[in-house]
């Protein structure tokens, strides 16, 4: 950003400010997208990342099928902007939740797929389907190597399919993966041997979805794939820089902070902290953000309201009053933290974006 764009920023909004450049995002939509059209696959991308209806509109416009969400409550809020197909890529187990999915399928025309690693959220799903009044669609999800969630082994993907195939109410829709970077010959070998068994109980995976920003230089190396989900693409972050799939440049999202003391010469205080940055490390990163203007500064640690900052190493050691951009670590988690995204496009502001689904994390 520019000094006078960073002023007029900070004078409307305030510090911390949370900044998107929509030509950045426009470059990252587009990048996305051509990589699904280049390898013959869907995009459903993950709007875990910005939580925002308006900024998944732009990326269906941009070609992409459906979106993926990670909990019902960011389902319910893309459902209700008319977004007409989505998938939650998460195990919703309990009758509080399933009533909220029940609900959703009777009020919404929109297509949910849900999806699911274990027979406990299985046999929940036939109540929502049945007060909702239609089939419910479900992914079997797959631990091909990251060790997360996900069934371990093709012979567990297909008993479960065959669970789900079954219960009233339901249908078995496929396989949901994501793999780990560089872990596209181990999910090749799960898949195959999935869909082999799959075949022999008269059963197939109409859909075949992998995922991860991560992941986008192997999109459609995974034989049999129909769509990839990616989140954090659409803003990138200082891990998708540490990861080599993103640059500086590609980064579309930014702290506006300002430097509010400097009691030491080495050292000086932000006033963006835990409650705006986070303290996660994306994955051990060393601080807690990267300051592109002042290279050598560190966010060694944080108050909920103080980035406490390390200027050893800093050639030019901001003073107080200064404000400057951090680009976070993490990105999906900043975005949670706040009620609106301030947008700027071709080096002015054109307005604010809200962060219609922040907090829905159940």
């Amino acid at each position: 950003m520019a000094p006078a764009l960073r002023e007029e920023i900070a004078r409307r909004y305030g510090t911390p400010a949370v900044v998107i450049d929509l030509d950045r995002v426009a470059r990252n939509i587009a990048r996305l997208q051509a990589a699904c059209d280049a390898a013959g696959v869907a995009n459903r991308p993950h709007i875990k990342t910005h939580k925002s209806p308006i900024i998944a509109r732009m990326q269906i416009e941009a070609g992409a099928r459906g979106i993926t969400c990670q909990k019902l409550g960011e389902a319910e809020v893309m459902a209700a902007s008319g977004i007409d197909d989505i998938l939650v890529s998460y195990n919703l187990i309990g009758p509080h939740v399933v009533e909220r999915l029940g609900r959703l399928l009777r009020e919404s025309p929109a297509r949910i797929t849900v999806a699911a690693d274990n027979p406990v959220t299985v046999a929940g799903l036939p109540d929502a389907a049945q007060a909702g009044g239609r089939t419910l669609d479900v992914v079997v999800e797959c631990d091909t190597g990251r060790k997360r969630a996900g069934v371990e082994t093709p012979g567990e993907a297909v008993a479960l399919a065959r669970d789900i195939a079954s219960r009233p109410g339901l249908a078995f829709a496929g396989l949901m993966l994501y793999p780990p970077p560089g872990g596209v010959a181990a999910a090749q070998a799960f898949l195959d041997e999935a869909q082999a068994g799959l075949a022999e109980h008269g059963l197939s995976a109409r859909i075949v979805s992998t995922g991860g920003t991560p992941n986008i230089p192997e999109i459609g190396q995974i034989r049999g794939t129909t769509e990839h989900r990616a989140g954090t693409v659409i803003f990138n972050d200082r891990m998708m820089i540490e990861a080599g799939v993103a640059t500086l440049d590609d980064c579309a999202l930014a702290v506006l902070a300002r430097v509010v003391s400097r009691a030491g010469a080495e050292r000086g205080i932000l006033d963006a902290g835990s409650k705006t940055l986070t303290s996660d490390t994306g994955g051990g990163l060393d601080g807690h953000g990267l300051m592109p203007d002042h290279p050598g500064a560190r966010i060694a640690g944080f108050a909920e309201e103080h980035g406490f900052l390390d200027l050893r190493a800093c050639a030019e050691r901001p003073p107080v009053g200064t404000l400057v951009e951090v680009v976070p670590n993490h990105v999906c988690v900043v975005v949670n933290m706040v009620n609106e995204l301030v947008a700027v496009r071709d080096g002015a502001i054109v307005g604010t974006i809200p962060v219609a689904a922040r907090g829905l994390i159940a």
